[in-house]
């Protein structure tokens, strides 16, 4: 385990939070903006107009990223239907997650081992609000996600695609696993649970 992932997942201070905050919105909005440039150019000159600046504390800035993915996933399923916007969204969002594991991993000099997975994951997930627990079930992995602020803002179809880019995080902090969430709490669960599993080459 590194030393710079041992400090972060003790201590992180508040203009760092801020500032991977802003990162992760940046990559996940500007993802979505792709999409829509891609698919209903028609309807990104209003979203220009009233492009989102993150302002505020931790729980402003998180509500206003949610509410910039709500307004932009709102759009895209109008558009394209619910089953195609999901389809591309979470194909999208996992590939921005990946980007933003594997700069993670680098950053925090994340090893192969699952411990460091965890730490680092719990690193990033501190940025978003979320609180989580690993369990081993015969044998088989699962994060089961307690808490998690973004869920007082999303829509249950903008966690949907959206969590798509926290399991593409977990593939680019360690290649060689994968992740898939089975329940959400915005679907009314009352935890989020994915099944973390060793991808087979």
């Amino acid at each position: 385990m590194s030393v710079r992932l041992k400090l972060a997942s003790i201590w992180l201070p508040d203009f760092i939070l801020k500032r991977e905050l802003d990162n992760v919105a940046r990559n996940t909005i500007d993802g979505l903006d792709d999409l829509l440039k891609q698919y209903v150019p028609s309807k990104m000159e209003t979203l220009i107009k009233n492009h989102e600046i993150l302002k505020g504390k931790l729980e402003q800035r998180r509500s206003s990223m949610a509410m910039a993915h709500n307004k932009r996933v709102k759009i895209l399923i109008q558009e394209l239907g619910y089953e195609k916007a999901v389809k591309i969204g979470r194909k999208s969002m996992f590939e921005v997650g990946f980007k933003l594991g594997q700069d993670a991993r680098r950053k925090l000099g994340v090893g192969d081992n699952f411990k460091d997975l965890e730490l680092a994951a719990g690193i990033l997930y501190k940025i978003l609000g979320i609180e989580f627990k690993i369990e081993n079930k015969e044998g088989n992995m699962f994060m089961i996600v307690n808490r998690c602020s973004l869920s007082k803002y999303y829509s249950p179809e903008s966690c949907m695609i959206l969590s798509a880019a926290d399991e593409g995080v977990v593939c680019g902090l360690n290649k060689n696993m994968g992740m898939r969430f089975k329940e959400r709490i915005t679907e009314g669960a009352p935890e989020c649970i994915a099944c973390i599993n060793e991808v087979k080459i």
